[in-house]
């Protein structure tokens, strides 16, 4: 497996040299700073991919070109940002970039409540916690309807967990839930955020899952032309979040998308911790069944708790057995290059790392610390190694 490395551009802490010395040869990035839904311009690419070849490294995999929330809902400036879409699949194509890893998740990327949960190791990681997101959701937000999306033993536990909450400790975890997430194109406040739920009340699940079904179909085929596969990410957590549809959270949901739009160009990424968070996923089954559609992996294991509360464990632990999907992923990449494809590597990254060591204190992305990624890519890489020499 080619193994890569999440890198937010020349403003983030870890830089391209430490990603060297972690061992990645390739970057998963995006031209952050014009991820706003207009058209990526051929310079900026260029300037981005020249700066990441300096360093030593190529630029493997664009995560993310946004989906903007019009093409979500289909309102408003829609046309024209599927255009652009277009246009920057081609823009990516051009320079040799040929997976891009993309979302549907409405309004919300990746979620957590705590960014800093102490671990008995003396590190820290991301954890979901139900019932903090119920006391936000219903209490701080007050969203119209939030109360029938919640049982009402989760309400009561909610209503007593914010008794004890500072006003500091209110602000936090806004903050976390609303207010910043790595690479997001803006900074919603609570009043923002109201608005932008309102852009959804009319859209069901089946409404959205629809909504991609038909962006798929105009945006497939440039891919396919430009020789792009695109890599869908799923949900994360994969369950509703502020009465929000979720249409990519399940194995059903994976196969759904496949069936669509039957193309190369049309697959998954396979992210073991956003799977993985959701009981009803079996991630060596799914590695498995849709192995051949499965065009980039995020690596990385959570623990699940009996609320439906969960934490980002290390990587080798958790609930998914990591080993078990590494060796359906190293089997795929065999069947691919015994089949004389030239990309049948699947690109990998480490994902989520704990803040541990010399990073502790320090200022880091949440969840993409240097030295905590470093030793799962370390833990991944010997897995790989054993997979690959011990299973012929």
């Amino acid at each position: 497996m080619r193994q890569t490395w999440r890198w937010f551009g020349p403003d983030d802490p870890v830089t391209l040299a430490h990603v060297r010395q972690a061992g990645a040869v390739g970057i998963v990035s995006a031209l952050h700073h014009l991820n706003d839904g207009r058209a990526w311009p051929a310079d900026e690419i260029a300037r981005r991919k020249a700066e990441i070849e300096a360093a030593g490294l190529t630029w493997d995999v664009v995560e993310s070109i946004v989906v903007h929330e019009d093409i979500k809902t289909r309102s408003g400036d829609w046309r024209t940002l599927i255009d652009n879409y277009k246009a920057s699949i081609r823009a990516v194509a051009a320079v040799g970039i040929n997976t891009v890893c993309y979302n549907f998740m409405a309004i919300t990327d990746w979620t957590r409540t705590d960014l800093d949960y102490p671990m008995p190791h003396g590190g820290t990681a991301l954890r979901f916690d139900v019932v903090e997101l119920c006391a936000y959701d219903v209490f701080i937000l007050e969203r119209e309807g939030a109360e029938a999306d919640h049982p009402p033993a989760r309400i009561e536990a909610a209503r007593a967990r914010l008794q004890g909450m500072s006003d500091s400790d209110k602000a936090r975890l806004e903050r976390n839930l609303i207010g910043w997430v790595p690479a997001r194109e803006f900074i919603f406040d609570r009043a923002s955020f109201r608005r932008a739920l309102d852009l959804y009340k009319d859209v069901s699940t089946e409404g959205l899952r629809e909504n991609l079904f038909a962006f798929l179909r105009e945006i497939v085929p440039v891919a396919e032309e430009a020789g792009v596969r695109m890599a869908i990410h799923p949900d994360d957590p994969p369950f509703s979040l502020f009465g929000l549809p979720r249409i990519v959270s399940k194995a059903a949901d994976a196969r759904a998308l496949l069936d669509a739009v039957a193309s190369p160009a049309n697959g998954l990424t396979l992210c073991t911790g956003s799977y993985g968070a959701g009981a009803q996923n079996d991630l060596p089954a799914m590695a498995k069944a849709f192995a051949e559609n499965i065009h980039f992996a995020h690596l990385r294991n959570v623990t699940k708790e009996p609320d439906g509360s969960f934490h980002e464990a290390e990587h080798l632990d958790g609930d998914t057995d990591m080993v078990a999907v590494v060796s359906a992923l190293i089997g795929e990449e065999r069947r691919r290059k015994a089949a004389g494809r030239a990309d049948w590597q699947v690109p990998m990254r480490p994902d989520h790392g704990h803040a541990i060591v010399d990073d502790i204190g320090k200022k880091v992305n949440p969840g993409y610390s240097c030295i905590g990624r470093l030793k799962g890519l370390a833990e991944l890489r010997g897995v790989m190694r054993a997979v690959e020499t011990l299973t012929p």
